[in-house]
């Protein structure tokens, strides 16, 4: 079967309304059939069976009660020869009577084709019986018949006795032309059952076609929604059931376009506003910077009640300068106005000088080979490692391993660059780790301030998906620390575009789980 375009499947409601459709039709044609079949079958048989009998009845009064009480063998030979000339019907006739003595004699209208061996033992003792007799019977012998077969061909076998005294007699009449008949019928009704079988095929998928027709068309409407096409209507016509259904999807869908557009709009706004508050706010921050520059080289020689002071302001104007450059950072991000500045550079000398220039190389234990080569954009690269880095040492103590492989074949597009980042601290609670790159998420509610921003990691891992790639958390398995595991293509030209960057270093920030 085909499984696409409209074709049938099995699972599919075309065929399902098909096949409920012909076994409907076909439960009612095969009943009909029957019953119209067994009805016939009945009547005609009975029709046949009482012309016949009723005849056979008249003759056996007319004729066989007209005979002496011992008639000769040739009496009751030219007897059953008459009763079976005269019959309409065309039955064959078998008389039996008595000697002198009580011997028996027999007179058939054809031996060759009717005897007495041809008459059932059970309808020969049926009508030897003497019945009693009384007000609701008063004969004591009564006509019975049978239906056997001879050959391959039924018959109608009868017989009945004299009142009074007189032979027996047992006539057989052929139904093989009415079993002629009722099988012409059989087979009539047969071939209007298939046609039946068919109409109701064609009917189903001519019904089918008419109701799945909207229904895919609201599929494929639904799909294309589900795509991004806020604007896919259904085209409504007529007042039944799925005429309601397309209106109702198309309100449906006017109502998500408003409120994406609604949403789009808030959050261009306030993109907008995270920009521009951040870009006003570096010019007060750069002369705050030079402030607290020149009050950090004369921290030494204030007052001892003032330096407390100075020294707090000197903090948090870091910290502040700190934000707002992360700020920018995910503005451009949201914009998607951040792109790489791609460079061949070794990882191994990439992590070294990260660690170096933070002055880390006393709380970190690098695993790297030497040789290890990617085309990268090295700043991004620094502030992942900044991030990773620093957010183990404060969250997970040191000493903290960083260790550089690669997975896949040689300079092919699958290989991989696996940079992993493991502390030995207290790990990451469960209900945390779904939450770690989360823009400004705190691991303790009771603890809302921190050094760092709650950026950091969220900006590592926008940098690692810059690049094609990709950061995980997890903890040990032997439940020592925290890793996060960094993988990056080995050569990011397929996922980044070369060209200028506009950006600013992020910073080294631990935010994300305190």
């Amino acid at each position: 079967m085909r499984a696409a375009g409209g074709g049938l499947r099995w699972t599919s409601l075309r065929m399902r309304l098909v096949v409920v459709f012909a076994l409907v039709a076909l439960t009612a044609a095969v009943s009909a059939s029957g019953i119209a079949y067994w009805l016939n079958r009945e009547a005609v048989l009975t029709r046949t069976q009482d012309s016949a009998l009723n005849d056979f009845r008249q003759e056996m009064q007319d004729r066989a009660a007209a005979l002496p009480l011992r008639p000769t063998e040739e009496e009751l030979q030219r007897a059953a020869e008459q009763m079976a000339s005269s019959s309409a019907v065309g039955y064959g006739v078998v008389l039996l009577g008595e000697r002198d003595g009580g011997k028996p004699i027999v007179g058939a209208s054809d031996p060759d084709r009717f005897t007495m061996d041809d008459v059932p033992a059970e309808l020969r003792q049926a009508v030897e019986r003497r019945q009693g007799t009384g007000d609701g019977n008063p004969y004591p012998y009564h006509l019975f018949w049978q239906r056997t077969e001879r050959g391959g061909t039924p018959y109608l076998v009868g017989g009945a006795r004299v009142d009074g005294g007189g032979p027996t007699g047992y006539m057989s009449a052929s139904l093989e032309a009415e079993r002629q008949d009722l099988n012409s019928l059989g087979w009539s009704l047969g071939i209007a059952t298939l046609l039946a079988l068919i109409g109701s095929a064609l009917l189903a998928q001519a019904a089918a076609t008419t109701v799945l027709k909207p229904v895919h068309r609201l599929g494929e409407a639904a799909r294309r929604l589900g795509e991004g096409e806020l604007d896919t209507r259904l085209r409504v016509s007529g007042t039944d059931e799925l005429a309601e259904l397309s209106r109702t999807f198309n309100a449906a869908a006017e109502s998500l376009q408003k409120r994406v557009a609604d949403m789009s709009s808030r959050e261009e706004s306030s993109r907008r506003f995270v920009a521009d508050m951040s870009h006003e706010l570096r010019t007060p921050m750069t002369a705050l910077t030079a402030v607290t520059e020149v009050l950090e080289e004369e921290q030494d020689g204030l007052d001892p009640m003032i330096a407390p002071a100075v020294a707090l302001v000197v903090s948090e104007t870091r910290r502040l300068n700190t934000l707002v450059e992360n700020l920018m950072e995910v503005t451009r991000f949201d914009a998607g106005t951040a792109r790489l500045v791609l460079d061949e550079v070794d990882v191994a000398d990439q992590v070294t000088a990260c660690i170096d220039a933070r002055a880390w190389l006393d709380a970190v234990e690098l695993d790297a080979e030497r040789g290890i080569t990617a085309r990268l954009d090295p700043r991004r690269l620094d502030v992942i490692l900044a991030n990773l880095i620093g957010n183990a040492l404060k969250h997970g103590g040191s000493p903290v391993r960083v260790s550089v492989r690669t997975a896949g074949e040689a300079r092919t597009a699958g290989e991989e660059l696996r940079i992993e980042v493991r502390d030995h601290g207290p790990g990451i609670p469960e209900e945390v780790l779904p939450h770690v790159f989360d823009r400004f998420y705190k691991a303790s509610a009771s603890r809302p301030r921190s050094e760092g921003s709650g950026l950091g990691l969220s900006i590592a891992r926008e940098n690692a998906l810059i690049h094609g790639g990709s950061i995980a958390a997890r903890n040990s398995p032997d439940g020592d620390g925290a890793v996060f595991e960094l993988r990056l293509p080995v050569d990011a030209s397929r996922a980044g575009e070369d060209g200028d960057e506009r950006g600013v270093d992020a910073g080294e920030d631990g935010g994300g789980r305190g």
